[in-house]
């Protein structure tokens, strides 16, 4: 066993006994701070070979800015430099990447050469910042030891990839309370975040952990704001610390982000809670499902329950000015991922 997996078991009770106490300080001070399941899409062999965007000739000139930063999540398929150059040809000046396969628990052996190779394109074509998400396998709230021990293991290995990287976020799902209660699975998320990043400096790395709402599946943490404002405050004293809101995520937990009146309620809200200024990155997912569905299926941008409009209010919102736009759209089709940034782009007037 790890130290840090040894480590984590041992500080859970120390840190829920901790944790319990400051409980109450919870909204308010994660107002001062500054899980999704996705549906991975497997497109055929000679699909995948021709969306491929580095098959096609490079841009003439610079992709089209705006006054957002926007992007969406790339592929390291060959390298994980080759995401910033594919970043770039898409039209972005933000992105998302996997550092390693969402799927399984071997991690991706990054190289030094790599890593600086992505830094220098990232230089060079200004994209920032970079999010990296974590492998949809990590569960920090897991109750089964084996579990919670791969879960740290990954978790770790995912802040070293990041500060090797030296990407600016590092989104998390909170994880699955299954086996116990829901407080208490909050309590076991900020214990392991604690020991596995004991000993690293995310700070002087400039790297700050998200923590992404969810969908509000029966055992999902994360679900509602709260949620995301309680792990906030808990890690606020040990690790750099923020959120990734969801808008899929948002409007099938049950949040009205469509009508203008639902809109304005549910940013207080957010405000009240997690605090705007702490929302880093907003992943733009247009939904398939109904609000309040729980059912997590993302649609291109403007073809779903949300539209266009829903979108536009956003990236214009002036309060939301400082964060990142990504989307996490599906492919159906070669090109979807550059005409769902077009179509982000496209919605900025400001």
């Amino acid at each position: 066993m790890l130290p840090v997996v040894a480590l984590s078991l041992a500080l859970l009770p120390v840190y829920s006994q901790r944790a319990v106490r400051g409980a109450v300080r919870a909204k308010s001070a994660a107002s001062q701070l500054c899980y999704q399941s996705h549906i991975l899409v497997r497109m055929p062999r000679s699909m995948a070979a021709e969306q491929d965007i580095l098959k096609h000739p490079a841009p003439k000139r610079p992709p089209r800015r705006t006054a957002r930063r926007i992007g969406i999540h790339t592929s390291i398929a060959g390298g994980v430099q080759n995401a910033a150059e594919r970043a770039y040809r898409l039209g972005c000046s933000a992105f998302q990447i996997f550092s390693s396969s969402p799927r399984q628990w071997a991690p991706y052996q990054l190289s030094r050469p790599d890593a600086d190779a992505m830094l220098e394109l990232r230089a060079r074509y200004d994209l920032s910042p970079m999010a990296i998400h974590v492998n949809y396998l990590v569960n920090l709230a897991a109750t089964t030891p084996l579990f919670l021990q791969k879960s740290l293991e990954a978790f770790r290995g995912e802040v070293e990839r990041a500060l090797m990287l030296k990407a600016e976020y590092l989104v998390l799902h909170p994880g699955s309370f299954r086996g116990t209660d829901r407080e208490t699975g909050l309590l076991r998320v900020a214990a392991a975040i604690a020991a596995a990043t004991s000993g690293l400096d995310l700070a002087a790395g400039n790297l700050t952990i998200l923590i992404e709402n969810t969908a509000g599946a029966e055992f999902s943490l994360g679900g509602n704001f709260e949620q995301v404002a309680e792990l906030l405050a808990r890690l606020c004293d040990i690790v750099p610390v923020g959120a990734c809101i969801d808008t899929c995520h948002t409007h099938v937990a049950g949040y009205d982000i469509v009508s203008d009146e639902g809109y304005r309620q549910t940013i207080a809200h957010l405000d009240n809670t997690v605090g705007l200024k702490n929302v880093c990155v907003w992943h733009c997912n247009d939904a398939k499902a109904a609000r309040g569905s729980k059912l997590d299926r993302h649609e291109h941008i403007g073809k779903g329950q949300l539209g266009k409009k829903t979108f536009r209010r956003l990236l214009n919102d002036p309060r939301l000015a400082h964060a990142a736009f990504l989307a996490e759209t599906p492919i159906d089709r070669p090109g979807d991922d550059r005409r769902n940034v077009e179509a982000l782009k496209r919605l900025v007037t400001s």
